[in-house]
């Protein structure tokens, strides 16, 4: 695997790799790697001739009092992790490349980035909308690789890509989670034993939507419900937000009757843990519902 750190040396390298006709597909990702991770490598490596993960911690999308300087990073640990799993090329340039002195330059996609993360983390989805745009400037791949746990963050991209005429194509992944339910997230080491007990109330309050779903309920505000019960039972456990949206907008619903997430902030500890439930019709015009954990 070759390590590129220099914005300059990627461009080069993406130029010559697209000359030579080979499909480029990229991971983006910012370190302390895990399984979900390893899991959109292993698509990008099933559907891609050159695989090219990026490693970078973005400071544009942390707020002046989040985890941005606490935030896991182990280059050497990572490198080794995507080097196993097949990565051509691992892209982890310093932030003062990426963001030079003088930068004033910003992408936002507005109304959807404001709502749910956005409203409780303002100017997160600023960041992320430009760095990705920035890393698909330098890498230009064919296809990136997202995973569905951040599914607010997926559609923004999404929309972006599709307002400003991007020529990658975005594939969306499967949630990977632990035995117990817990979506993989880099965030997790930050949960002592106890914390990491409790942190399982997420995936339970999903599970209690979908089984309210699969017994006929399409209330929103009755699927909401059911999810709040799970979660403020559990002591260490508190409630940013539990909703229903729209899988498009992400605007809240009244009633499920199109594809649709439930979406949930939660506060474990002093961790912020997020995770979700896709609802699809299970065919078109179906009033029966698919479920994706």
């Amino acid at each position: 695997m070759e390590i590129i750190r220099t914005i300059a040396w990627m461009k080069e390298y993406a130029r010559g790799t697209r000359a030579e006709s080979r499909v480029i597909g990229l991971v983006p990702t910012m370190g302390a790697l895990h399984e979900g991770h390893t899991a959109l490598v292993a698509r990008a490596r099933r559907e891609c001739s050159r695989v090219i993960a990026s490693v970078f911690v973005n400071p544009k999308q942390f707020g002046p009092t989040e985890d941005y300087k606490k935030y896991p990073r182990d280059l050497g640990k990572d490198a080794k992790a995507l080097g196993d799993v097949g990565v051509d090329v691992l892209f982890a340039p310093d932030v003062a490349d990426v963001y030079p002195d003088g930068f004033r330059t910003y992408v936002n996609v507005e109304g959807i980035s404001e709502r749910l993360e956005g409203r409780s983390r303002p100017g997160h989805f600023r960041g992320v909308s430009t760095v990705v745009l920035k890393l698909f400037e330098i890498v230009q791949p064919h296809f990136a690789y997202f995973g569905r746990k951040d599914a607010q963050q997926v559609r923004i991209i999404g929309e972006m890509t599709r307002d400003l005429n991007l020529d990658a194509e975005i594939v969306v992944c499967p949630v990977v989670r632990e035995a117990d339910g817990l979506a993989l997230s880099s965030r997790n080491a930050y949960l002592n034993a106890e914390e990491r007990k409790a942190s399982t109330v997420l995936h339970r309050a999903l599970v209690a939507a979908r089984n309210e779903l699969s017994a006929g309920v399409r209330d929103a505000m009755q699927l909401q419900t059911a999810m709040r019960q799970i979660i403020e039972a559990e002591q260490l456990a508190s409630v940013d937000y539990a909703e229903i949206v729209s899988a498009e907008t992400f605007e809240p619903l009244v009633r499920v009757a199109r594809p649709c997430y439930a979406v949930l902030a939660v506060l474990v500890g002093k961790t912020r843990l997020i995770d979700n439930l896709f609802i699809e019709p299970a065919s078109p015009g179906s009033e029966e519902f698919t479920f994706h954990l």
